[in-house]
């Protein structure tokens, strides 16, 4: 991870780590994923139409356009139509304010001493998109820690009734850190 962090990262690193996790490949670039496939009517008969629904988590610095035709050219097929469903935002990253990083690496650093603090693109949406596109900074901080089997966002999403408890009181330790200088009539 130190090694893909770096300016400029480390490409053979970033390989050997989207190789060991489909979570660490996902944080690193754009993923597509079909996540809805419809065809045919009836169990014995060959659909004349088929659909896939494909949900795309857009890394910072891909284009909807260059999204779009990696898929084209991936498909490799003329007779398939790409057709966008849900309109795209593309925003820019919000910069790493050091008041935010080092509230963060602090209260990290007293709850689980030794956690190293880095920052990713979570894999799943967030709707600061909208705030990043009217020019406010927007971060999604976690400190749920998963059971390592990857049910995020599956039919059995789960997380360690420890970790709900820890992430709670974290981010509740980190707003007050983060909102201690403002007015409480603001």
């Amino acid at each position: 991870m130190k090694a893909v962090a770096k300016d400029p990262s480390d490409l053979a690193a970033a390989q050997r780590l989207a190789a060991a996790s489909t979570y660490y490949n996902a944080i690193m670039r754009t993923t597509c994923v079909a996540t809805l496939l419809q065809a045919g009517h009836a169990d014995n008969a060959l659909p004349q139409v088929a659909r896939a629904t494909v949900n795309c988590r857009i890394f910072s610095g891909d284009s909807l356009e260059y999204v779009q035709r990696t898929l084209a050219e991936v498909l490799a097929d003329p007779g398939i139509k790409l057709t966008q469903t849900r309109f795209g935002l593309e925003s820019p990253v919000s910069p790493l304010l050091p008041e935010v990083m080092g509230a963060i690496e602090r209260l990290s650093a007293e709850m689980w001493p030794g956690i190293a603090v880095y920052p990713v693109m979570d894999p799943w949406a967030s709707d600061s998109v909208y705030l990043r596109r009217a020019g406010i900074p927007s971060y999604g901080v976690s400190a749920a820690f998963g059971d390592g089997n990857g049910n995020t966002h599956a039919a059995n999403e789960c997380l360690l009734v420890q970790s709900f408890i820890e992430s709670d009181a974290f981010l509740y330790r980190l707003v007050k850190s983060l909102t201690s200088g403002v007015p409480a009539d603001r």
